[in-house]
């Protein structure tokens, strides 16, 4: 055993694993365009958080990634249906399939919206042995009717953290939102505008720092411990 080890009693010595840099630096590196899921939270048909979103998307794929939108529409309340009602599966498949996500939402009452946070609920922690978000990367943003708030997107972060993901320092809140888009929904030229392409930039940088590793960044010794524990209570149930 380790000298370093010798004052940690409750550690198990064989699961508690040194990080070191070369563990990275071994790891395989993707090829394909970084893949991202952008979701937004109204359906209103004149709709500015996904105003943003298509403007959040072209950038992403200026930048060369590959994009998919999910569409709110006709996704049923978290438990409303059975989870293999079509847009719930729609959702899931998206949230596998991506590398990174941007989640944008209006500020209602002081909140993110319902809808926003039904895309999220329908997301599960797991489905298996498999976590759809676990260790991607995340990019919020919010609009607003009024002045500037944070509400809506500290609450994105902490349901973020919640699913595991990396979510990224920089962030978009945009104020006055029916001022800051033309007649056709793009974006005008703006400081606002300006912290959207900084946010994109930063979200496409640390996708490609993170995709890769995103294994390594989330193996964890209590996760080690207890799978240990349960392939021992296997192996000891055959010898029964």
């Amino acid at each position: 055993m380790s000298h370093h080890l010798l004052d940690l009693p409750n550690l198990d010595a064989e699961l508690f694993h040194l990080p070191l840099a070369t563990d990275f630096s071994s790891v395989a590196r993707a090829t394909h365009a970084p893949r991202f899921l952008l979701l937004y939270g109204s359906i209103r048909e004149k709709s500015y958080s996904r105003f943003l979103t298509m403007e959040a998307a072209r950038l992403l794929q200026a930048m060369g990634g590959e994009v998919r939108i999910f569409d709110p529409r006709g996704l049923p309340l978290p438990d409303g249906e059975p989870d293999t009602h079509p847009k719930v599966q729609e959702l899931r498949e998206l949230a596998a399939w991506a590398e990174g996500m941007v989640w944008c939402s209006p500020e209602r009452h002081g909140a993110m919206t319902g809808i926003m946070k039904a895309q999220i609920d329908w997301i599960p922690l797991s489905v298996g042995a498999v976590r759809p978000t676990q260790g991607k990367t995340l990019a919020v943003m919010e609009v607003s009717g009024g002045s500037q708030s944070f509400n809506a997107v500290n609450q994105m972060r902490i349901l973020g953290r919640w699913m595991r993901m990396i979510t990224i320092p920089n962030q978009s809140s945009v104020a006055k939102a029916f001022l800051e888009f033309d007649d056709n929904g793009r974006m005008k030229p703006s400081s606002y505008y300006e912290r959207v392409v900084d946010v994109m930039e930063e979200l496409y940088k640390f996708t490609l720092l993170t995709r890769d590793v995103s294994g390594l960044l989330t193996d964890r010794y209590s996760e080690r411990k207890e799978s240990a524990e349960q392939l021992s209570k296997r192996v000891n149930q055959k010898s029964i």
